[in-house]
Formats: C-alpha cells, structure tokens, sequence
C-alpha cells in the first residue's frame, strides 16, 4: 500500500525546516521541536520524533499526534514529554498559531537570559518583531511539561503575536504555515545576534522611532511571498545536494 506521508508538501516543509535549522546551528542536541496544525482547530499536528537529530528527520518519520488525546504519551512513538506539554498546549488553545518552532539559538538565549529581555528595533530585521508582534515570559517555572505548556500558552493569545522570548529558556515563534514561521525564526535569530553584537561594542544604540518600526514591521507583513520564496530555494538547495528530507 502507498505511504501516503510521502510527498506531502506540508511534511516535506517541516522536514526541510528541521535540516537547515540543524545547518544553522539554531538546534539543540536532540531537544527542540518544530509543530504543525493539520486540522481546522490546530489539535491534531504533525511534531519531530522524540530524540532525534533535526539533521536527520525525514518527512515520512513525523509523527502525527491529538492535542486532546493525552493517550498519546502512552505510544510506543510518544513525542518528548515536553513537546507535548508545550506544543500540545498551544495547538490546543490557539487555533491560529497554525506552525509552532521553538530553539535554544544562542544568541535568542542570549536574549532571553538578560534581566531585560525586549529586543529593541535598532534594524530592519528587529524591527519585524516591534511592539505586541513579540511578548516575553517572565515567569519561568523550569521544563515545559504540560502545567507549563498551558501557561506559556496563555501568552500567545493575541493573534498578533509572532514571537515569545521566553525567560530563561529560549525563543518560539508561530506563524501560519512553515515557511513563515521558519522565516521569522531566522530573523529573529538574526535580529538578536544583531543586537547582542551591539551591546558589545559599549556604544549607544540607534533605536528607531516608534513609528518608524511600527511602519518598517508593516512593510515586512507586506511581504507576502517572501517566506515562502525563501523556504522554496532551501529545499531547492537540499534537493540538488541529494538530501533526503521529503521522502
């Protein structure tokens, strides 16, 4: 019988998502996860499989869970006790965060390690993430388990939300297909090395305006193809080296 989770773009996606992550360096060890909503109400997606390298996952080994089956921990392929508390967490409670990815990128720990966490708008790429586009969790209570995962869902309530700087743990971003989030993943990882590098220096910081990084963060949702033109030429990339990724 045909594997139907062979050549599904969806799959493939998050797949591709995972290696370049791994390519960037943004990953860490066998820990993190990248989710994907396959329903109307975001409760049944797709999530990487426990203890795994993003470098090596493939699209037909994701696996497919229910938010609101807590049987699934009882599988012989249960996802990581905290991607399901996290991840089950926000699938269940906010429809619209459609694709879920959360890292320990170093310079987004960097961030969220500071007593002072915002990531002001000193460039075009932070600038994507100004005013109540970004929130940060405060509150950390130690692994995501499921009391956690609720709480940290909570903060993503605001369809305007794109980016949780998460207090002493990392960044997570959501978006509404792969290609969006993984973009803003990239810049956010960006905006922030940015800004570290900048704090470095011992310098002032050239903090735009607030109406200048509310309009340059309207001129990059203006960008509609943008993620997913750069999605496309990573998989393009992938696929001329041979990768394995989508099958």
């Amino acid at each position: 019988m045909k594997d139907l989770r062979r050549n599904d773009p969806d799959r493939a996606d998050l797949a591709a998502a995972l290696r370049w992550t791994a390519r960037m360096n943004l990953h860490e060890a066998v820990g993190n996860h990248f989710s994907l909503a396959l329903n109307g109400d975001g409760s049944r997606f797709l999530i990487n499989p426990n203890a795994r390298h993003f470098a090596t996952v493939r699209a037909s080994e994701l696996i497919e869970i229910d938010a609101n089956d807590p049987s699934t921990m009882d599988r012989p392929d249960a996802p990581d006790p905290t991607a399901w508390g996290l991840h089950g967490a926000i699938h269940r409670a906010c429809p619209h965060a459609r694709c879920v990815m959360h890292v320990h990128s170093i310079h987004a720990t960097v961030l969220a390690s500071l007593q002072d966490s915002r990531l002001p708008p000193i460039d075009q790429n932070s600038a994507m993430f100004f005013g109540p586009r970004t929130v940060i969790d405060e509150d950390y209570n130690g692994f995501a388990f499921e009391g956690e995962g609720e709480r940290c869902a909570t903060l993503l309530a605001s369809p305007k939300v794109i980016a949780m700087i998460m207090g002493n743990h990392g960044v997570l971003v959501i978006g509404q297909t792969v290609a969006e989030a993984f973009n803003r993943l990239y810049y956010f990882e960006r905006a922030a090395e940015t800004y570290i590098r900048a704090l470095q220096t011992g310098r002032p910081l050239r903090v735009m305006p607030d109406a200048i990084a509310e309009k340059t963060a309207q001129d990059w949702e203006g960008y509609t193809d943008f993620a997913a033109a750069h999605l496309a030429e990573l998989r393009a990339i992938l696929d001329a080296e041979g990768s394995d990724y989508g099958t």
